[in-house]
């Protein structure tokens, strides 16, 4: 038993640095994103009023979370804004 949690301890250890790196990307893309929407660059994203408040709301949500070190819960936040604008990961 203390080797499978020792075993997923390492794990968790080591995926945490690269959470912490895909933040940022992150962030950045939905930034660019809302950049394009907002020039009528991406015509193929459809987006209500309420859709993009709630996808700069997440986004927000995530990037506070990267800076307070919950770098796993803020690239599911932030998959959630990009999966509001037709981005899968």
């Amino acid at each position: 038993m203390l080797k499978k949690f020792s075993i997923a301890a390492v794990i968790l250890v080591l995926a945490t640095p690269a959470f912490a790196n895909h933040c940022p990307k992150d962030v950045a893309e939905i930034d660019a994103l809302l950049d394009k929407i907002e020039a009528n660059e991406r015509p193929d994203i459809q987006l209500s009023d309420e859709q993009l408040a709630e996808v700069m709301d997440l986004r927000d949500e995530g990037e506070a979370l990267h800076k307070e070190g919950k770098h796993e819960e803020s690239v599911e936040v932030l998959h959630q804004a990009l999966e509001l604008l037709g981005v899968k990961h």
